[in-house]
């Protein structure tokens, strides 16, 4: 089985090519590092020819609408026009869990990333799409993008983040099965408050910002309802918790 992947030496990517070497498969790595370029199509086809699966966990350096879009978009519409040119049988995207509410509430990024989702469904080749909670790896992010004179302050919501070993568990576990058809969300096994979870993670990097709850606060620029964040009842749970997450964090 040949598969490629997209965005191959970013933070998820490169944990399935591991995870894939791990078990006797030697993944494409598609990157600007390898000389493959998603969104201009430079290397595209090379890197495609005889591929069975490809998984596309490339991102935009964009958070507006414009940007984000443009890149989704032509990106998406490259890998699935070479891929269907090489015969590629399965298309695997990985997206946001409340991806259709936070494009619906708050456009942005999100709208680009639900029209991305669409172009692959309306394609016509056999796909599935990965949708995942927050990552554990991203919290120091969340904090420095709330922060506000020195005090972050966080959207009051609740979230079920998961480890970015277990995103890229569920990407490779979608892969290698048949194409789904459709979208499958994957969350942590805990629920938190967000200002919880955030402050205990500046607290284990000695930051000692405070951390408040502010209904007022945004999430990356954006309002945040209390659910918007949070999977579905039908969620496949991951098992990393927090605690033994946050163990090892540097």
């Amino acid at each position: 089985m040949k598969i490629v992947i997209a965005g191959g030496t970013g933070l998820i990517g490169s944990k399935v090519a591991a995870r894939l070497l791990q078990g006797g498969i030697q993944p494409v790595i598609a990157s600007r590092a390898t000389g493959v370029n998603t969104f201009t199509g430079e290397g595209l086809e090379r890197a495609l020819e005889g591929a069975d699966v490809v998984i596309d966990v490339t991102n935009s350096s964009y958070t507006d609408y414009a940007g984000a879009q443009e890149f989704f978009a032509t990106s998406t519409l490259n890998l699935l026009s070479y891929g269907a040119a090489a015969g590629v049988s399965h298309h695997v995207a990985l997206s946001v869990v409340g991806t259709d509410r936070l494009a619906a509430s708050e456009g942005g990024y999100f709208t680009a990333k639900l029209e991305q989702e669409r172009l692959i469904r309306a394609s016509g080749h056999p796909f599935s799409i990965v949708h995942a909670t927050q990552f554990f790896e991203f919290l120091l992010s969340i904090a420095e993008a709330a922060t506000r004179d020195g005090v972050v302050r966080v959207a009051h919501a609740q979230v079920q983040p998961m480890a970015a070993d277990d995103v890229a568990e569920a990407v490779l576990r979608v892969a290698t099965a048949d194409p789904t058809r459709a979208i499958t969300e994957f969350a942590g096994p805990e629920r938190f408050r967000l200002d919880s979870v955030v402050r205990t993670r500046l607290w284990v990097q000695n930051d000692a910002r405070q951390v408040i709850a502010d209904p007022l606060a945004t999430y990356f620029g954006t309002d945040l309802a209390e659910d918007e964040l949070l999977p579905g009842p039908e969620a496949v749970l991951m098992p990393t918790r927090f605690d033994d997450w946050i163990r090892h964090a540097a």
